[in-house]
């Protein structure tokens, strides 16, 4: 093979790789969207049967784009929050559902959407209940926190999160410091709904334990 081939081949990989992952921002983008809006515009009493219709939606795009572990992220992503707005132990197997999906995705690309599966992944350990009830496990939940901070140790989301975990731990100061970064995050274009309401959450929680010893 020619030099030139060689390169020509190189090129083109890598130019399809580029397609897809600005293919797959706009693939996603309409869920992102869709539920940012059910999250932070719709009732409480409304969101879980919202979030399985969204999650239907999220379904048909990962099936028609097998390989795209941005769109797996945000599967997981959707029914998860379907679990968390179900609540009760009828939402453990749409936990473990979303758990899978999250897994899948990392083994695609595990720094996606800068590691956004770990910080989905981290809250699903640190939300659902332990053995023998369901999967729930601090050390894997603090493991996979580090690691998303790692990938965007200022990111809105993975200091969010972990903010509140520690802060749910007893663990008042560091989890606050977590929140202060958080609040201070870069702005995400197209994501104005989410980060508003994320903003709004960070900060209701920093005043919730203002002034709150460890």
């Amino acid at each position: 093979m020619s030099v030139a081939r060689a390169f020509f081949l190189i090129f083109a990989f890598l130019g399809f790789n580029l397609a897809l992952a600005a293919g797959a921002d706009e693939l996603i983008r309409p869920i992102q969207d869709e539920w940012a809006d059910i999250k932070y515009r719709q009732p409480a009493d409304r969101q879980a049967d919202l979030y399985k219709a969204l999650a239907e939606k999220a379904r048909k795009l990962a099936a028609a784009n097998p390989g795209s572990a941005e769109i797996l992220i945000w599967e997981g992503i959707v029914v998860s929050s379907e679990a968390g707005a179900k609540g009760g132990l009828g939402a453990l197997s749409l936990a473990k559902e979303a758990r899978q999906m999250l897994e899948d995705s990392l083994k695609l690309d595990d720094k996606a959407l800068n590691g956004s599966a770990y910080t989905s992944l981290a809250t699903l350990y640190a939300k659902v209940p332990g053995w023998p009830i369901g999967f729930g496990s601090d050390d894997k939940a603090q493991e996979l926190f580090h690691k998303a901070l790692t990938l965007n140790p200022a990111g809105i989301d993975a200091n969010f999160f972990y903010g509140d975990y520690l802060i749910d731990k007893g663990k008042i100061s560091e989890g606050r410091r977590h929140l202060e970064t958080a609040l201070k995050a870069p702005a995400r274009p197209g994501r104005e709904l989410a980060d508003q309401g994320r903003r709004g959450e960070i900060q209701a929680l920093l005043d919730k334990t203002a002034g709150k010893k460890d």
